[in-house]
């Protein structure tokens, strides 16, 4: 798939212009979607200088994007045709309808393919399935207090 996903708020806490910490699991997370063949571009607010530290930061961390505030490297803003619309199989944003779910959620729900109505129609306390195995996803999940069946 193509994701495109946004930095400040989604990536990082929201500090804007100055970057805050990053959202637990948000880089790991989004590394091993990149592993699993998706296209990861990144889609954010960020122009010039602002954005080459977004990118920067990313880097350093071992995350790096398809493209950035584009639909594939090469598009320029004088391309005929050029649109800002982006052409993506899904957006993660935290500005989403109901905001930004957990990174182990996020993962869940692509790796599985799964729907919002997926992943809360077990009853409260049942044990959820683990998507996959594999200590970092454990870990990705640790937190939230989940019983693995």
């Amino acid at each position: 798939m193509i994701i495109a996903v946004d930095f400040d708020g989604t990536i990082v806490e929201h500090r804007y212009p100055s970057i805050g910490p990053e959202i637990p699991f948000a880089i790991e997370t989004l590394k091993k979607l990149r592993e699993e063949n998706h296209r990861l571009i990144l889609w954010t607010v960020r122009e010039g200088g602002l954005l080459e530290e977004a990118v920067r930061f990313c880097r350093e961390r071992g995350l790096l994007f398809y493209a950035v505030n584009s639909n594939y490297p090469e598009e320029r803003l004088q391309h005929e045709g050029y649109s800002r619309k982006l052409h993506a199989d899904l957006f993660i944003d935290d500005r989403n309808l109901g905001g930004l779910p957990d990174w182990g959620v996020i993962y869940r729900m692509i790796h599985e393919g799964l729907t919002w109505a997926d992943i809360y129609a077990a009853p409260v306390g049942q044990p959820v399935q683990c998507p996959a195995s594999g200590n970092w996803l454990r870990k990705l999940w640790k937190h939230k207090n989940i019983n693995w069946k």
